[in-house]
């Protein structure tokens, strides 16, 4: 089953083996910008909280905003602590990068159910944040208001272990194990579906599953009509 979250991040080897030791200085402008982008964020899906209860539609330049918003976000984290999967500075951009190894998109709904924006950042979430308190840490485990969101950037939880154990391996091998890398970007992903459907996105909740590699899944194939199928 797809998700209407897209979350992809291809490894971009060869890494350095040292670069990553200095990644948190150089990514430094990228964190200043988006701790005001993050503010931003969080003041328009106030702003689409009420729009999606009395319209049922998310403002389309809202959120083309705040997904860009996280298309950025992801592309820093890419390069830097969430995943160490580059060492090509990221953009200062909201826009998608197609050249970049780090992509995230976020299908535009139609329609959005009037009810479920009242109860699905919070209630109906709550299992979720369990999940993302353990994979991200406390850096993405502090939750603002009403169609808020986490208020912090940054890595900790399992996240931040297995990128650590991955930073070792590069340094005393020069190669980020395969299964290490998987695994992160499947924590990564699962914490972006989250924080779409939390930020009122998208009405289709998370999957409890943790699809890892470097691309989302390929849907499954519908069955197709064999020569022994009745057709009514």
């Amino acid at each position: 089953m797809t998700t209407p979250v897209r979350v992809e991040g291809h490894i971009d080897a060869p890494l350095s083996r040292w670069l990553w030791l200095v990644k948190w200085l150089l990514a430094i402008p990228h964190f200043i910008v988006l701790a005001f982008l993050w503010i931003a964020f969080f003041v328009l899906t106030v702003v689409a909280f009420f729009a999606i209860l009395f319209t049922g539609r998310y403002p389309r330049g809202i959120f083309d905003f705040n997904v860009g918003v996280m298309r950025w976000t992801w592309r820093v984290g890419f390069y830097s602590y969430s995943a160490l999967g580059t060492d090509r500075y990221p953009r200062f951009s909201l826009d998608d990068d197609p050249e970049y190894p780090a992509r995230l998109d976020v299908a535009y709904p139609d329609h959005l159910s009037r009810g479920l924006v009242l109860v699905k950042w919070w209630l109906l979430a709550i299992p979720q944040y369990v999940v993302v308190a353990i994979f991200a840490g406390g850096a993405w485990a502090t939750w603002s208001g009403a169609g808020g969101q986490w208020t912090s950037i940054g890595d900790g939880g399992l996240i931040g272990l297995f990128v650590l154990f991955a930073g070792l391996a590069l340094l005393v091998t020069g190669r980020y194990p395969k299964s290490i890398y998987d695994f992160v970007l499947g924590m990564d992903r699962w914490v972006w579906r989250v924080v779409a459907y939390a930020a009122l996105m998208t009405d289709d909740y998370p999957p409890f599953r943790l699809d890892q590699g470097e691309g989302e899944p390929e849907p499954e194939p519908s069955p197709s009509m064999g020569p022994d199928t009745a057709v009514a």
